[in-house]
């Protein structure tokens, strides 16, 4: 998605920015917000030969699906720590979850 859209845009993309500093369970697994926070707690950075790309500019960050924001809040703080200007996020869809008593 992030590609094509890059493209479309004329802006560049680089799927390479952030990288996985450690392994995390799937956050399918987790059942809590707090849990899924946890999860990813520290686990992206921006390599440090990456961080020029990064340092003053606009981020978009794209993902298939945003369920609690956990790992789009993760990827965000690693990359305003890179000096990233701004970091926005754009999803393909939301999960919702019932509410008690709701029809």
């Amino acid at each position: 998605m992030a590609k094509g859209l890059s493209r479309l845009a004329g802006v560049p993309h680089d799927p390479l920015v952030l990288e996985k500093r450690r392994a995390t369970k799937s956050q399918g697994e987790m059942q809590s917000a707090k849990a899924r926070r946890r999860n990813v707690l520290n686990a992206f950075r921006v390599p440090p030969e990456k961080a020029p790309q990064v340092r003053g500019r606009n981020v978009l960050l794209v993902d298939d699906v945003f369920t609690t924001g956990a790992t789009l809040n993760a990827c965000a703080r690693a990359l305003k720590c890179a000096g990233a200007a701004r970091v926005d996020a754009l999803t393909l869809a939301r999960v919702v979850r019932p509410q008690s008593g709701a029809i």
